[in-house]
């Protein structure tokens, strides 16, 4: 399975902004946007004059980034938004955010969208009851995502758990704290969603 394994702080200094790609050190003064606010590299900090295409193409590379996806699996989603009904831009975020890891994210079950991952693979949640460990399986409306019960023994998933416990949940999905389940409401709409990014400008890139 191919993914992405270089430093994932150059990413969010790359974008000129955090991705929240660490977690909780994302929140700390260790945070190397915070440190260090300019582009990795020797050029790093030099004057740049972006052109279309280039605010386009960043715009593109911060949302993949954002969600963890690579490229041709990006390119993909963005087919499948083009061919349902409704506003491309927003079925495209839509399709990412309706992810297993995402939603995992998003309940307060992960630190991070890379430790959701890592967690769905390691077989740590159910949907509807049945074992799922791909990290991109699409949610529907209805689904109940919960931990394992087997996994609430696990010192790691007690420490995640509790330390992204008052995390606040998305209006469209709805977290049993207690029962350590998550389930999904409706499909978020576009001001459902806060990812920093104008969708509009990654349509237009693979427009052209």
């Amino acid at each position: 399975m191919a993914r992405y394994t270089g430093a994932v702080c150059r990413l969010c200094r790359r974008e000129g902004e955090k991705l929240f790609l660490k977690g909780d050190r994302c929140y700390s003064d260790k945070c190397s946007v915070s440190r260090r606010n300019y582009a990795p590299g020797q050029h790093g900090q030099g004057r740049k004059k972006n052109s279309e295409y280039a605010t386009q193409f960043r715009m593109k590379q911060k949302a993949k980034r954002f969600y963890g996806v690579l490229e041709n699996q990006f390119h993909s989603y963005f087919v499948e938004a083009e061919r349902r009904q409704g506003v491309t831009g927003e079925n495209l975020l839509r399709l990412l955010e309706t992810r297993l890891d995402n939603v995992v994210y998003r309940l307060g079950f992960a630190s991070s969208r890379k430790e959701a991952r890592q967690l769905v693979l390691h077989n740590h949640f159910t949907v509807n009851g049945k074992k799922v460990n791909i990290p991109s399986y699409a949610l529907k409306a209805g689904d109940v995502v919960a931990v394992k019960e087997k996994s609430l023994s696990s010192e790691k998933i007690k420490s995640v758990l509790e330390a992204n416990s008052a995390r606040p949940v998305p209006q469209w999905l709805d977290k049993n704290l207690d029962a350590k389940t998550g389930k999904v409401i409706n499909l978020p709409n576009r001001e459902d969603i806060d990812t920093p990014v104008e969708e509009s400008l990654i349509v237009e890139l693979y427009s052209k």
